[in-house]
């Protein structure tokens, strides 16, 4: 029912907003695999709320519990269960919008579809289901780091402010020196501003995640249907406010010739490249060998503290409130989540080509 993920990687996610905790169980994480627990508690902290004033202040520690499937510290080859209990649940901050629909948000068409619906915190339509995901992504972190393969990210656009650099001219781990998670300072400064003078005007505000994958080796992705880029744009559009994907190239390859656009073959030193990457590392749906580069645009959040016009279940007239406890801007605490994503996509592609052990 679209809560599994993967194919020889799988993950499936549980749990809602104002449940009693969040989970996921990992399917196919080869045996032997050291799997560090302060890691993965690391990349929840950068996902987590109440890391600024420009997130969310609900405050959850979003504490990893790992269940099973994990022995003496290494994976057993057995399906992995994590889960993180919720502690700073205010459900009565949604008690208002129970027989209301929100603009924007999925409150009308869970309601459509299912003829109920959890309103607290949007339930399982609720952004903090992707900490589950961030949890899984850690272990497949893990698994890649292992065979020399390495997934970043950072916030590269908020509303019109744009870092136009690109990511060859960065120092990409400088990202996580700021708040917003933008490697370049000085427009990291801008964004701040912006982000924090939209929330006091009671409004939010969209941006962009640029990721970049190194390492990958030639090989990974399939013809046609499941190619690389296909299972990567699915694996971003899956993730709460996600609007477009683009990679390599994006839109703006459609600006080129082709004699401008293609990517010339080199041999160096007895391995191939390319003398430039406007394919962003895939060709045909299968990776090249290059850095896979790729940007997500996150739009404003949907709950804004203004009153909205919208209708109740009975389809009258009304007026939603915004309340509770939400981001002004997502795209900071988007940067694990995107980073997860794209290593649980590379993980299954490696081990459809390879055995079930490392």
């Amino acid at each position: 029912m679209g809560n599994t993920f993967g194919r020889k990687f799988k993950i499936t996610t549980f749990g809602e907003s104002h449940g009693k905790a969040i989970g996921v169980t990992i399917d196919g994480c080869p045996a032997g695999l050291e799997i560090d627990e302060e890691f993965i508690q690391s990349e929840l902290d950068r996902r987590k709320p109440g890391q600024s004033k420009i997130t969310t202040q609900r405050k959850e520690g979003d504490k990893a519990e790992i269940l099973s499937g994990v022995f003496e510290g290494r994976s057993t080859g057995t399906p992995i269960a994590i889960i993180i209990y919720n502690k700073d649940q205010k459900s009565r901050d949604y008690s208002h919008i129970a027989e209301k629909f929100r603009p924007s948000h999925a409150d009308y068409t869970y309601e459509s579809k299912y003829g109920i619906r959890d309103y607290r915190g949007g339930g399982r339509s609720s952004a903090r289901e992707t900490a589950a995901r961030v949890a899984a992504g850690a272990i497949a972190k893990l698994m890649l780091k292992e065979i020399g393969i390495d997934v970043q990210a950072y916030v590269s656009q908020v509303g019109g402010l744009k870092l136009d650099k690109p990511y060859t001219e960065l120092d990409i781990s400088n990202a996580e020196s700021n708040m917003v998670r933008c490697p370049d300072d000085n427009i990291a400064n801008e964004m701040i501003a912006l982000i924090d003078q939209t929330r006091k005007n009671q409004d939010t505000i969209g941006g962009v995640v640029t990721g970049v994958i190194t390492g990958t080796p030639v090989g990974l992705g399939e013809p046609v249907f499941n190619r690389l880029h296909a299972d990567l744009g699915k694996a971003m559009l899956s993730i709460n406010a996600v609007k477009g994907f683009e990679y390599g190239s994006g839109f703006e390859g459609v600006k080129m010739l082709g004699s401008e656009h293609n990517d010339a073959f080199r041999k160096v030193d007895g391995v191939v490249t390319t003398d430039t990457n406007l394919s962003g590392g895939i060709q045909g749906g299968i990776s090249n060998g290059q850095d896979i580069y790729f940007n997500v645009a996150f739009k404003p959040v949907a709950t804004i503290m203004k009153d909205q016009d919208s209708i109740d279940k009975e389809g009258n007239p009304t007026t939603v409130s915004g309340k509770g406890r939400h981001d002004p801007c997502v795209v900071p605490r988007a940067v694990p989540i995107v980073e997860a994503m794209a290593a649980l996509v590379i993980a299954d592609f490696y081990l459809l080509n390879k055995s079930s052990k490392l």
